[in-house]
C-alpha cells in the first residue's frame, strides 16, 4: 500500500495480564524490573504526542526507568517487531495478523494485547477552504479519485485541485482509510505522503486544496502549545455517516464525547502489543498506560480512555 512520496515545504495488572512466560526463547539474564532498567519500544508515529507524554510521566515517577522509543509508520513498526529481538512492546492501531501470530507461536512467544485508548482519524483543511463538512460517501469518492476539484464536490467549493495528504507511506492513518473505504483498490494519483503528522499540518496550512489525514491526538490537547499552534493554521472537518436505516446523520468532529458516543465515524483503537513474556519494564509501562495515571493522561489529551469512564453532559440550548 504505497502512496506517492512528495517532499512537502502499578503492577497487579502486570501480574494478571502477563504472567505467561515465553520459555522457548533464549536470553541473557534480564536486569530490568517493572519500574527500572532500560528497554526499547516501538510506537506508531500517529500517536507520538500521547505516547511521549506517557513515557515522560512514567520516567518522572520511576526515575530508574529509561524507555527508548522509535516512532515509525505502521508497516515498518511491524517489520521491526517481528525481526528485532530487543523490542519489548509496540503501540499501534491494529492487532497481529494470522501470519504474525504463527511466527511468534513457532518461537514460543505469546503476545498479549492491551487496549489503552480510542481515537479518531482527523481530516483537516486549509483555513481558506469553505468546505469543512463531508459525508462518508463523499470521503469515499474523494479517496476513489472521483472528484478532481472541490468545485466538483460542491457548487460553493473552491476551484483548487483536491490533494489528499498522509503522514507517511505505510502509516496507520493510510491503512485505516484504505481498509474502510477502498478495500483492494489503490489510493488515487492525487494522494501524497509527507514525512510526519506535523508536516501534514504545515502543508495543509499552505495549500488551499489539500485535505490532510492525521491522528486526532496531534490536535486534541488544548493545553499544549504545539496543538494550539496547529489549530491556528488549519480547520478540522466535520464528518457525517448514515445510520442503519439509510438516514444521513449530523456532522461531527473528532471530539472526545463524539468518539465515546460513536457519533464520529472514523474511530479506531490504540493498543499495546506486548511480547515481553515476563514482568519486566515493558510490562510495567503497559500496566501504567492502562492504569489510573496513564488513563488520566489519555483523557486530558482529549482522547477516549479504555478503562476510565468519562462524563458526558448534555447542555440544553
Amino acid at each position: 500500500m504505497k502512496i506517492k512520496a512528495r517532499v512537502l515545504s502499578l503492577f497487579t495488572v502486570a501480574a494478571f495480564f502477563f504472567s505467561c512466560s515465553n520459555d522457548g526463547a533464549k536470553h541473557a539474564p534480564y536486569t530490568d524490573t517493572p519500574t527500572s532498567g532500560e528497554i526499547l519500544i516501538l510506537a506508531d508515529e500517529s500517536y507520538e504526542p500521547l505516547i511521549q507524554v506517557q513515557i515522560d510521566t512514567f520516567q518522572e515517577i520511576y526515575v530508574k526507568a529509561k524507555i527508548n522509543v522509535r516512532y515509525l509508520p505502521e508497516e515498518e513498526l511491524f517489520k521491526q517487531l517481528m525481526n528485532n529481538d530487543t523490542v519489548r512492546i509496540a503501540i499501534t492501531a491494529r492487532d497481529l495478523n494470522d501470519a504474525e501470530r504463527k511466527d511468534f507461536e513457532v518461537r514460543t512467544i505469546v503476545p498479549r494485547n492491551l487496549r489503552i485508548a480510542s481515537d479518531g482519524v482527523a481530516l483537516i483543511v486549509n483555513p481558506e477552504n469553505p468546505d469543512t463538512l463531508l459525508t462518508t460517501d463523499q470521503l469515499q469518492s474523494i479517496l476513489q479519485g472521483k472528484y478532481s476539484t472541490w468545485k466538483d464536490l460542491s457548487v460553493t467549493g473552491i476551484k483548487d485541485s483536491i490533494l489528499v495528504v498522509f503522514d507517511k507511506n505505510g502509516s496507520a492513518n493510510a491503512r485505516y482509510l484504505k481498509e474502510k473505504f477502498l478495500g483492494d483498490k489503490s489510493f488515487p494519483k492525487n494522494s501524497y505522503a509527507t514525512n510526519s503528522s506535523a508536516a501534514v499540518v504545515e502543508y495543509v496550512s499552505k495549500t488551499k486544496g489539500a485535505i490532510g489525514v492525521i491522528g486526532v491526538n496531534w490536535i486534541s490537547d488544548s493545553d499544549d502549545s504545539t496543538t494550539t499552534s496547529f489549530l491556528d493554521k488549519i480547520k478540522v472537518m466535520g464528518i457525517s455517516q448514515m445510520d442503519s436505516a439509510g438516514v444521513q446523520l449530523d456532522y461531527y468532529k473528532p471530539f472526545q464525547a463524539y468518539i465515546a458516543l460513536k457519533s464520529y465515524p472514523l474511530i479506531r483503537d490504540i493498543m499495546i502489543v506486548n511480547i515481553e513474556g515476563r514482568s519486566g519494564l515493558g510490562t510495567g509501562f503497559a500496566s501504567f498506560a492502562v492504569g489510573d495515571q496513564g488513563q488520566r493522561l489519555v483523557r486530558l489529551m482529549g482522547m477516549l480512555p479504555a478503562t476510565m469512564p468519562i462524563r458526558i453532559l448534555k447542555v440544553n440550548s
